[in-house]
């Protein structure tokens, strides 16, 4: 249900995108889309691709709010959202705490764990010994990744000992810690958020090994599955689990909780999005058409989120 009707209420809004990180020019594809939707509904927003200097591109402008669409490093993990916050300029979705919590795989899954949800069990990797130990606790498949990256960057399954040692060198090369994480054998499923209501779950399918950069923005063989097939209650029970994932890490508004379910029927969480992708290739767009709320609707709902 809306919360505003008039799209003057919003005042003069930036379309914050583009950025500095390695999501870039995804970020640019979606804020193409936010920008060019609010504008079909009368909002008077400007797209605004900040780079790598937010403050010169936000500050003094007459802007009344921030739809934030700056995905990665520097737009998803609380800076832009502290820096927005100084310079009093309300902005979209999680705050500052829940955005870096959410952009920081390892703390998510501390945090999990210590509220006890489910996420599989990880290793930090930093020297040749780790790998030997990764070896060792966790056995193979595990898939590696960068801490601090979305879109899959980076990230990639590992067989052996020998494709173990190449993904961590692959994944050191986006400079941030670099964890090793049980592989699930199970079925992968997305849960959007929107204010307080989860939307319909969708479930991935990919001829790839798993879900990866090109899977999720480039190949036509990627399957979305919505409704994603699951009897109401175990949908629900995953819906309440992607909320109470996201409550545990402090996200509001919107974002996009990623999970497997595996052979046996137990959920892992895997990580949270607080700035989903707005591409069309996007899941979160998806996701609200299923529940019959069309782009340019879900842009104006997300826009809300800045009015306290």
């Amino acid at each position: 249900m809306r919360r505003i009707e008039d799209p003057k209420q919003f005042g003069r809004v930036a379309v914050a995108m583009g950025g500095a990180s390695a999501e870039r020019e995804i970020s640019l594809l979606s804020g193409q889309q936010v920008w060019a939707a609010l504008k079909r509904r009368g909002v008077d927003a400007v797209a605004v691709d900040i780079g790598d200097k937010p403050l010169e591109a936000l500050w003094g402008k007459g802007f009344a709010r921030v739809f934030n669409v700056v995905h990665g490093r520097g737009g998803e993990d609380g800076v832009l959202q502290g820096l927005l916050e100084a310079i009093g300029l309300p902005y979209t979705g999680s705050g500052v705490l829940g955005s870096a919590l959410s952009m920081d795989k390892l703390a998510a899954k501390l945090c999990w764990r210590g509220a006890g949800l489910p996420t599989p069990d990880w290793m930090v990797l930093e020297t040749e010994e780790d790998l030997e130990r990764c070896a060792a606790v966790l056995g193979f498949p595990v898939i590696v990744k960068p801490a601090l990256e979305g879109s899959s960057l980076g990230t990639n399954k590992a067989q052996d000992r020998a494709s173990l040692a190449w993904a961590w060198q692959e994944a050191r090369r986006y400079r941030c810690s670099v964890f090793a994480e049980r592989w699930i054998e199970g079925d992968e499923y997305t849960a959007a958020l929107l204010h307080a209501e989860v939307l319909p779950l969708i479930r991935l399918e990919t001829p790839r090994t798993f879900y990866d950069f090109e899977a999720k923005y480039r190949a036509d063989s990627t399957r979305y599955v919505c409704p994603c097939g699951l009897p109401e209650a175990q949908e629900q029970r995953l819906k309440a689990l992607a909320k109470r994932a996201c409550e545990v890490l402090k996200v509001s508004g919107w974002g996009r909780v990623d999970l497997f379910l595996d052979r046996q029927g137990q959920p892992w969480l895997i990580e949270v999005n607080t700035v989903p992708g707005m591409t069309d290739h996007s899941l979160m767009p998806m996701a609200a058409r299923a529940a019959g709320i069309e782009f340019d609707e879900l842009v104006w709902r997300i826009l809300e989120t800045s009015v306290a």
